[in-house]
């Protein structure tokens, strides 16, 4: 039986941090600098994490992002980017535009409204497979971010095929049907009819080709406040950030994942060689989980600021977390419910009774206790963390 004599006990939380070492070859990216982002996570101060995601983000925000518009000859093409940059053709750094070919060469064109990206209006394409086999390695498709495939008056096999590649490539694309206004003024169907029989051709021809439904969007490009123009607008400020934001997130998220189980590999070694008298109450849940807690930031205090330096209600992400409650936690997690219930505590200590045995026995459900409440904590942990990446992208 432990001594009740024995010193007073130094709280768990102030037993691990110094035994969670720091791997310092790592670095997020040469532009995070001073920001540690691993001696963050290894402290449990998520206020430095969210510093860090943010200011990754902030400098990915002004990464160039480069959008090919292509289609057949004589769609629009040049009068869409004028369109899209809120500019008039009679401009002078419009985009050239006409009733006869006027694009021969792909050129950029930057817009005020879209910051950081250039648009590049590609020459249109030939009629044969061949050409444009051709075409697509002239234009150097490899380079583009985002691709915009402009239609009108019929979506050919070019279409298609030009579809199928950018899917091929893994690369984002968009469908613009370009002069919805002169469809309507010759058409006899009703607006209504008319676009819902465009988008059911424009899928149908997709489908053939196996590529799933991308973003369609039907516009005038001489009304650009009408019909899906606002919408395609949206859906390209919300692209272009996922575009910049992808990759760092997927890095910051890796080197999280890393950090976060190294951190229990090192806690579960620490807790197997552990001498748990005189440092903590091993039995008691509530000291244990807060310990933890604290050592991973998702005490209610570290949440809360991380929740108001993010702009959001802290019940979004104590909503998320499993070990918010440890009443709540033991209740639904069965082997928690089986460790802490009162028949097996009983039993544990009728065990310690017993000479030689009782001692190792209780030692190692004591053990096994911990590392489930650490493996729970540290899950909570990688949730927040997601959902820090996540809101990190959110515009405003």
């Amino acid at each position: 039986m432990e001594d009740s004599t024995a010193a007073p006990r130094a709280p768990l939380s102030a037993s691990f941090p110094s035994m969670v070492p720091y791997h310092t070859g790592w670095s997020l990216s040469p532009q995070a600098g001073a920001m540690n982002l691993e001696k963050a996570l290894a402290e449990g101060n998520l206020l430095v994490v969210v510093s860090v995601v943010q200011e990754t983000l902030k400098i990915a925000s002004s990464t160039p992002v480069n959008i090919a518009v292509t289609g057949d000859s004589g769609n629009g093409m040049s009068t869409f980017i004028n369109a899209l940059r809120g500019i008039g053709h009679e401009e002078e750094d419009s985009a050239p535009t006409g009733v006869v070919k006027t694009t021969y060469t792909h050129a950029s064109y930057s817009s005020l409204h879209f910051p950081n990206t250039l648009l590049w209006d590609l020459p249109g394409m030939e009629t044969t497979p061949q050409n444009l086999e051709k075409y697509i390695m002239e234009m150097e498709f490899s380079r583009y971010d985002l691709f915009i495939i402009i239609a009108s008056e019929q979506f050919s096999m070019n279409h298609v095929m030009l579809a199928k590649t950018i899917k091929s490539m893994r690369k984002k694309f968009y469908i613009v049907w370009t002069k919805l206004d002169t469809d309507l003024s010759t058409s006899v169907l009703g607006e209504e009819q008319l676009l819902k029989n465009r988008r059911v051709n424009i899928l149908e021809n997709l489908q053939k080709v196996q590529v799933c439904e991308p973003p369609l969007f039907m516009v005038s490009s001489l009304d650009p406040l009408f019909y899906d123009f606002p919408k395609l607008r949206d859906t390209l400020q919300k692209d272009l950030i996922h575009i910049r934001c992808h990759g760092p997130l997927q890095k910051l998220s890796d080197t999280c994942e890393k950090i976060l189980n190294d951190k229990v590999v090192t806690l579960q070694e620490k807790i197997d060689a552990h001498s748990f008298q005189d440092i903590w109450d091993p039995d008691d849940l509530m000291e244990c989980l807060a310990a933890y807690q604290l050592l991973f930031g998702m005490n209610d205090e570290s949440i809360q600021q991380v929740a108001q330096k993010m702009g959001t209600a802290t019940m979004e992400y104590t909503a998320l977390m499993k070990s918010q409650n440890p009443w709540t936690f033991s209740r639904i997690d069965c082997k928690m419910a089986c460790l802490t219930c009162r028949v097996f505590q009983a039993f544990l200590n009728a065990l310690r009774c017993i000479p030689l045995l009782g001692n190792p026995i209780t030692n190692y459900f004591r053990r096994m206790k911990h590392k489930h409440i650490l493996q729970i904590v540290a899950k909570d942990s990688k949730v927040i963390l997601r959902k820090i990446l996540k809101d990190s992208t959110i515009p405003g």
